[in-house]
């Protein structure tokens, strides 16, 4: 489940961390004057980090890690749905092994009081870089304001995720990546598959194989194990997955199997027949629904995965690799990942997205490249003269 997920993720990311004390910070650059010249990487200071509360282990520790391992002091905001597992776990942690005091902070707040403090995290002078994972709304507020302090950011926002299924694929792994990429959490990833772009000669095929194994998705209270679909994090979030599914079915759509909402539980949802102008294809929906339709050719694909103000992952299931290699270059997403679903996460690779799923990359050295600054010196040696004027 995700809980497990998540406790063999954090482990990685801070082993991570913890190497890239060791690995290069800088170069030696050649110097027309003789001068031992050096570029390096230095530490910014304070830096902020505000996390949301959908994998609230991983996406608290992959904003912190690296910065704190080089060097930079850390305050952490997690989400007020998740203030525990998000932020004073960790503080706890770094109490137990002896973490100096001031190195690593938490402020939790109430909802009534986020936007307040989420303001100071951003616009204290102190703090010298922000990282945010968050909406895209949110978001585009806190670049736009660390924007007009001269910050840096890495700014981790939301998706419309496309999983594309050509004629060649194999219906076996196409139609498991669906699954697990649209139901995986209740599709409360920011990477989750929600549509699923599927070629003409074979969506008959992949429509009911996919259909099949939603039909197997228990949903129910999670502790007990035969259930695998549980609730969305709050009532706000199901009324948000139920607008959407009854204004796409108001204009036309259809559904094929679920479509459910009782309380928090929404049922594993396929929906067919979605046009453009429906919610469900423009918006991150957040929950456990994904959009089928079809495509003629490769061009086709790429312009209907486009066609969305987001741009995270992708995913492209061919036996094909020229093919889809060649695909994955005109998608407009930060990630791509083929014969796989959209959600992948290794920590030393860079993670991130395109338009308005973001700005900055996590992730190995693309970390360090967002959380220090890159500073020239030089050591002369007396070989650069001065005109004798001066």
């Amino acid at each position: 489940g995700k809980g497990v997920y998540e406790t063999k993720v954090m482990p990685e990311m801070l082993k991570a961390a913890a190497a890239s004390c060791y690995a290069s910070i800088g170069e030696v650059l050649p110097s027309l004057n003789g001068k031992v010249s050096t570029a390096v990487r230095s530490p910014m200071g304070v830096i902020s980090i505000i996390s949301p509360w959908n994998m609230p282990g991983i996406l608290a520790t992959r904003p912190f890690s690296v910065p704190l391992a080089m060097g930079n002091t850390i305050v952490l905001k997690p989400s007020e749905e998740t203030p525990y597992l998000g932020g004073l776990f960790f503080a706890e942690v770094m109490d137990e092994v002896g973490m100096p005091p001031g190195v690593f902070n938490v402020v939790t707040c109430s909802r009534e009081n986020v936007a307040e403090v989420g303001d100071e995290l951003v616009d204290n002078p102190l703090v010298k870089g922000v990282a945010f994972t968050g909406s895209a709304a949110v978001g585009r507020r806190i670049a736009a304001k660390c924007g007009a302090h001269l910050k840096k950011a890495c700014i981790e926002l939301g998706g419309k995720d496309s999983l594309i299924v050509l004629e060649d694929a194999n219906m076996e792994r196409a139609t498991s990546s669906a699954s697990f990429g649209a139901f995986m959490h209740q599709g409360q990833i920011c990477m989750s598959v929600e549509k699923v772009l599927v070629q003409e000669k074979v969506y008959d095929e992949f429509l009911k194989g996919f259909v099949a194994r939603a039909a197997k998705l228990k949903i129910g209270n999670t502790s007990d194990k035969a259930n695998v679909i549980g609730p969305l994090i709050n009532d706000r979030q199901a009324e948000r997955v139920k607008h959407q599914i009854e204004d796409a079915v108001a204009k036309g759509a259809k559904i094929v199997i679920g479509g459910g909402v009782k309380g928090r539980f929404v049922e594993p949802t396929i929906v067919t027949n979605v046009t453009s102008d429906m919610d469900i294809w423009r918006d991150e929906t957040f929950g456990p629904v994904a959009v089928v339709t079809c495509f003629k050719n490769d061009a086709q694909a790429i312009a209907m995965n486009n066609d969305t103000e987001y741009g995270l992952s992708a995913g492209i299931i061919s036996e094909d690799e020229h093919r889809a290699m060649d695909i994955a270059k005109y998608l407009e997403t930060g990630m791509c990942h083929i014969n796989c679903s959209p959600i992948n996460d290794e920590a030393h690779a860079p993670f991130g997205g395109a338009k308005a799923s973001g700005l900055g990359r996590y992730g190995g050295r693309w970390s360090q490249e967002s959380f220090s600054e890159t500073r020239w010196i030089t050591l002369d040696r007396g070989q650069k003269l001065y005109p004798p004027v001066f």
